[in-house]
């Protein structure tokens, strides 16, 4: 589960909540036909919007965790 400190730094979280905003509803792409399907399925707007906000988080730590570039098609091997 996601979860944000409120004593998290106020101005990154702004910033990441309007990306999410400009990604999930202004822009065609993968985070808007995210926010899109799970609205359609009934989720709150606020929810997924959260969801979408923390995506590229998750992203930005595992390509600093593997050492390794973003790859938008990237296959998780488990052998």
């Amino acid at each position: 589960r996601n979860r944000v400190s409120h004593r998290a730094d106020k101005s990154i979280k702004s910033l990441l909540h309007m990306g999410a905003l400009t990604a999930a509803t202004r822009t065609k792409g993968e985070l808007h036909e995210y926010y899109l399907k799970k609205v359609s399925e009934g989720k709150n707007k606020m929810s997924v919007l959260n969801a979408v906000r923390a995506k590229p988080v998750h992203r930005m730590f595992a390509v600093i965790r593997n050492n390794k570039f973003y790859e938008k098609d990237y296959l998780n091997t488990l052998a």
